[in-house]
C-alpha cells in the first residue's frame, strides 16, 4: 500500500475483523494443502485477497496468543505465560492497552464474540473482563465451549449467562456477531467497526453436523479423524456466513478481514480428551506447544477489496502481535508513549513488501514440550535455545530468581526459507552467522525478561 492509499485509507477509516481459530493446524485448509477437507469459502477468501505462508501466531498455545494478538506485545510482558486454567488467578491486567480500546477512541464500535481465555475468573468482578478490554459486546467463553461445540451451555453476553443454546459453537458465534454489526448499521452506518469472532473451533471437546461427518467417513481413517475433518469444515461453512452478510449490508469493500489460528495442531490423544485431534502442520515440524515452527506458525488469509490486490501469496513474515499497530496506523490511532510494542505495521505485506522490523520475534515458552524453549524468527533465519530451568507455567516472586538467572545454551540456526522442516542445524557449518544470531536472540531475550511482568507468589 502506497503511502497516498495508506492515507486514504485511514481517512475512510476502514471496518476491521480479525476470525481467529482454536488449534487449527498450518495444514489443516484445502488451500494450505489440506487432502481431503473442503474449505471452499476460505478458498475463496484466499483467492480474492492474500495467503500468507509465513504468518505467525504470538505464542504456541492459547491463552498467551490472545492476549498478544490483542496487545501487538509478547504475552510475557502481560505475564500470560501459558494457558490459563478456569479460577487461576492470571489475567489480562487493566493496564495493558489493547487494539479495541485504542479503535474505540477513533470512533469505532467495537464487538467480541468466541472464546475468550484473557482470565482465569470469567464473567467476574475478581478479574478484568472483555468490556474492560475495550469491546462494547461480548459473548463469549473462558476457555472451551462446554460440553462440546454442539448446544454449548457456558456462553456469556455483556455479563450475564445465556444459558444453554442449540446450534454449532462456530455457528452460533457468527450469529451473535452479525446480529451486532446488523443493529450497530442501522443505528449508525457511517461508523466504523471492530470485530474480533474467535472461534472455539477446531478444539476438542469436538463435535460436528452428522451431514458433515458422514461427507467425510469414506476419506477418514477412523470415525474421530471424520469427526475432525467435518469440525473444518464446518468452521469454513459459518466464515461463509459472515462474508455473505458482509456482502449483503454493503460493507465488504473497505472491510479488512484477517483469518487466523491462536496456535498450531494439538497432538493426538496428548490428554484423554484429545480422541479428535487429527490437526496436520505439515510441512512444518511439531505441533501446539511446541517452539518449532509447527507451534505457531498458522494459516494467515486477508481480505479487503479496496486495497488489497487479489490472488496474491505473500512469503513475507507477518504476525498477530502486528494486527494493533496496523490498525491504529489504518484508524489514525497513536499507542501511547513509551508503550513498548513487539509488532509492526504489516501494510507493506499488503504489497508483497516485507515489514520493517527493528526487532526479531521472539517466543519464550517455559512450558514448550519440546527441549528448546527459546525461539526467534529474524529474516530468513530461525534460532531455537535451551534454558536451564525446570518447566514453569508462570514467573513468580518465587520463581523470579531462578528464571533471570538462566542461562541459554545450545543454540541451533535454521535457513527457514530454505528449510521449512528445521532438519538442518547450521551452526556447526556456519559460525559465524550462529554467533551473530545468538548475540540477536540473548540481547533480545533480556530486554524482554526484564519487561516481563512477575506476579505475587501466593
Amino acid at each position: 500500500m502506497n503511502s497516498t492509499a495508506a492515507e486514504e485509507a485511514g481517512k475512510i477509516k476502514p471496518n476491521m475483523i480479525v476470525i481467529l481459530c482454536d488449534d487449527l493446524g498450518y495444514g489443516d485448509l484445502e488451500c494450505y494443502g489440506h487432502p481431503h477437507i473442503r474449505t471452499p469459502h476460505l478458498n475463496k477468501l484466499a483467492k480474492e485477497g492474500i495467503r500468507f505462508t509465513n504468518f505467525y501466531s504470538a505464542a504456541s498455545v492459547c491463552s498467551p496468543a490472545r492476549v498478544g494478538l490483542l496487545t501487538g506485545r509478547s504475552p510475557n510482558r502481560a505475564g500470560v505465560y501459558d494457558f490459563i486454567p478456569g479460577g487461576r488467578e492470571i489475567y489480562m491486567r487493566s493496564s495493558e492497552v489493547t487494539v479495541a480500546q485504542l479503535l474505540k477512541k477513533q470512533g469505532y464500535a467495537t464487538c467480541m464474540s468466541g472464546k475468550w481465555h484473557c482470565n482465569g475468573k470469567f464473567n467476574s468482578s475478581q478479574q478484568p473482563q472483555p468490556d474492560a478490554a475495550g469491546f462494547d459486546h461480548w459473548f463469549g467463553t473462558q476457555n472451551n465451549a462446554s460440553p462440546s461445540h454442539e448446544d454449548p451451555k457456558n456462553f456469556v453476553r455483556n455479563g450475564k449467562a445465556v444459558g444453554e443454546l442449540k446450534g454449532f459453537s462456530c455457528q452460533l458465534v457468527v450469529d451473535e456477531a452479525l446480529g451486532w454489526l446488523k443493529d450497530q448499521q442501522a443505528s449508525n452506518v457511517e461508523q466504523p467497526f471492530f470485530m474480533y469472532v474467535a472461534f472455539h473451533e477446531p478444539h476438542e471437546p469436538i463435535a460436528s453436523p452428522k451431514t458433515l461427518v458422514d461427507h467425510y467417513r469414506s476419506l477418514a481413517s477412523t470415525e474421530n479423524e471424520a469427526r475432525y475433518f467435518a469440525n473444518v469444515a464446518n468452521m469454513d461453512k459459518a466464515v461463509g456466513r459472515l462474508m455473505s452478510a458482509l456482502k449483503e449490508l454493503k460493507v465488504d469493500s473497505n472491510t479488512l478481514v484477517v483469518f487466523t489460528s491462536d496456535n498450531g495442531p494439538e497432538t493426538l490423544k496428548r490428554y484423554r480428551r484429545a480422541k479428535n485431534s487429527y490437526g496436520r502442520a505439515t510441512p512444518l515440524r511439531g505441533m501446539k506447544l511446541w517452539t518449532t515452527d509447527a507451534g505457531f506458525r498458522v494459516a494467515g488469509i486477508m481480505r479487503w477489496p479496496e486495497q488489497i490486490k487479489a490472488g496474491q501469496e505473500v512469503d513475507h513474515t507477518v504476525s498477530s502481535l502486528d494486527f494493533l499497530p496496523t490498525f491504529c496506523e489504518l484508524a489514525g490511532a497513536k499507542p501511547p508513549t513509551g508503550l513498548e510494542l513487539d509488532g509492526v505495521s504489516f501494510l507493506p505485506a499488503l504489497e508483497n513488501k516485507a515489514p520493517v522490523r527493528t526487532k526479531p520475534l521472539l517466543w519464550v515458552f517455559y512450558n514448550a514440550l519440546n527441549e528448546r524453549r527459546i525461539a526467534m524468527r529474524d529474516g530468513d533465519w530461525k534460532v531455537l535455545a535451551r534454558i536451564s530451568i525446570d518447566k514453569a507455567t508462570n514467573v513468580t516472586s518465587e520463581n523470579e530468581a531462578e528464571v533471570k538467572a538462566a542461562v541459554l545454551s545450545d543454540f541451533q540456526i535454521f535457513k527457514i526459507t530454505e528449510d521449512v522442516g528445521e532438519a538442518n542445524d547450521l551452526s556447526s557449518s556456519m559460525p559465524a552467522k550462529a554467533g551473530e544470531l545468538k548475540q540477536r536472540l540473548l540481547d533480545n531475550y533480556k530486554e524482554l525478561l526484564e519487561g516481563s511482568h512477575i506476579w505475587n507468589a501466593k
